[in-house]
């Protein structure tokens, strides 16, 4: 697999310095037969052929795009460990584990009763669906839309995101993406054709500052900036004054502006995040996604909305219309239900996942491991042991693994530049953090620093 090219605009920095002067200023992922170089061996990728699996078809154009997904391999592993019987405490996925709330699930249990709504359903999402999402723009941000032209209901924000860069992306087009980000914000575009290239996660004046240099040097213009904030995985969050300056800047050069706002009610410093459509005139060039997963724990019932300019959510409706028939109406009907009903189940989730995110950073630093407390989402951004940054963040998530019966999310599949960090979500009970915790502390008194017994060491 050949490297990445930096684009001709300059080197990245020492990875360990990542959220403190982002990773590069251009980093340019195109015909990606290989993609990204993460600099994982064969015997770590999640492609190298097992005796009880079939080789992946290499053959195909699109999947010569596709780098191998880093997240299987530990997922494999957590797999075996539990079928030996062993109990593992999983922080991997982001996967809420919170009940819908109950007024949610009767509306669902109601409306399914009714045979009318065993049909097939509106792809833009039903009426009342795209009014209720309306309604709660104007209510959490101030902002109003116009549920017939500005609000498209999707079969949550990641197939949301896929379509909208089906629909606006063709061949060789470049769109600008923060490294390292959710797999779908790059993914779905080179899926597309698109090229990728990134910019750092903070945002900060670095990452202005790399936007324009990104503008300024790449051929062709780029066409679309990907944002997400609170980011996963770094949880970092933006200001409304950022998004004013990227909203000028996209102006002034022609530049489409996606936002992901999967986690704008998962907040626990009492300044609830912005929306990018906030800003004066960002609706000219802005589409936003949300998804009903994180604010009212519904995960499983797939679905999300993409709202904003009236131009691209007419190109994703279209994409939508030839691909599927919506999500099934009595869904649609409790999700409805949970827009436009009370609100103390969302500060209950809240108030759960800073519970557990202050017992996480608290028990694992008496453990020896110290993380930082993120402002938001339901993830901590971890950086490695210092003692076990030689490993390398998906030699480590083995380890900790095969050691400590802990998953986490190795950073390196966010994207180069989340090597150093793993990810950790909120989704395990207070019982089972303290319990890692216990399990960490005693793998950190004894534990093998070198991985030599969990993955082979190539030369």
């Amino acid at each position: 697999m050949p490297p990445i090219e930096h684009g001709g605009i300059m080197p990245p920095p020492d990875k360990t310095t990542i959220l403190q002067q982002g990773p590069i200023c251009c980093l340019e992922m195109g015909d990606a037969k290989a993609g990204i170089d993460y600099k994982i061996s064969l015997e770590e990728s999640s492609t190298a052929p097992r005796p009880d699996q079939d080789p992946v078809p290499q053959d195909f154009h699109r999947i010569r795009r596709l780098p191998p997904y880093v997240f299987e391999e530990v997922n494999r592993l957590k797999t075996e460990a539990r079928s030996r019987g062993r109990d593992v405490i999983d922080f991997g996925m982001g996967n809420p584990d919170l009940p819908t709330p109950k007024h949610i699930v009767d509306k669902l249990i109601e409306t399914v009763q009714k045979p009318s709504t065993h049909r097939y359903s509106a792809s833009r999402g039903i009426k009342g669906l795209r009014r209720a999402q309306a309604a709660y723009y104007e209510r959490r941000f101030g902002v109003r839309l116009n549920p017939e032209t500005q609000v498209i209901a999707t079969l949550g924000s990641k197939e949301g995101f896929a379509n909208l860069a089906q629909a606006i992306t063709a061949p060789g087009d470049v769109i600008l993406v923060p490294n390292p980000t959710y797999p779908i914000h790059q993914f779905g575009f080179i899926i597309s054709g698109g090229t990728i290239r990134h910019l750092p996660v903070a945002p900060t004046s670095e990452f202005l500052s790399c936007l324009d240099k990104a503008m300024r040097f790449s051929v062709p213009k780029p066409i679309a900036l990907v944002l997400n904030y609170p980011s996963n995985p770094t949880a970092l969050v933006a200001d409304l004054d950022f998004y004013k300056e990227i909203i000028s800047y996209a102006k002034r050069h022609d530049l489409i502006v996606i936002s992901d706002l999967a986690y704008a009610d998962i907040y626990f410093d009492d300044k609830p995040p912005p929306s990018i459509l906030q800003v004066p005139g960002a609706i000219d060039i802005a589409v936003e996604f949300t998804s009903m997963s994180k604010t009212f724990s519904m995960p499983g019932w797939r679905l999300g909305f993409a709202v904003g300019n009236e131009r691209l959510i007419a190109a994703l409706a279209r994409v939508k219309s030839y691909l599927d028939y919506g999500a099934f109406t009595p869904i649609q009907v409790a999700a409805a239900a949970a827009l436009n009903g009370p609100e103390d189940c969302i500060d209950e989730a809240r108030k759960t996942y800073q519970k557990r995110r202050d017992i996480l950073v608290q028990s694992f630093a008496h453990a020896g491991w110290e993380i930082p407390s993120p402002p938001a989402t339901m993830f901590a951004w971890a950086p490695l042991p210092e003692r076990f940054a030689h490993l390398g963040s998906l030699r480590f998530s083995k380890l900790l693994l095969e050691k400590a019966d802990i998953a986490v999310s190795p950073g390196i599949g966010f994207g180069e530049f989340g090597e150093g960090y793993v990810r950790l979500a909120l989704v395990e009970n207070p019982q089972r953090i303290r319990q890692a915790a216990r399990n960490l502390k005693r793998f950190l008194a004894d534990g093998d620093e070198t991985g030599h017994n969990v993955v082979q060491i190539t030369s």
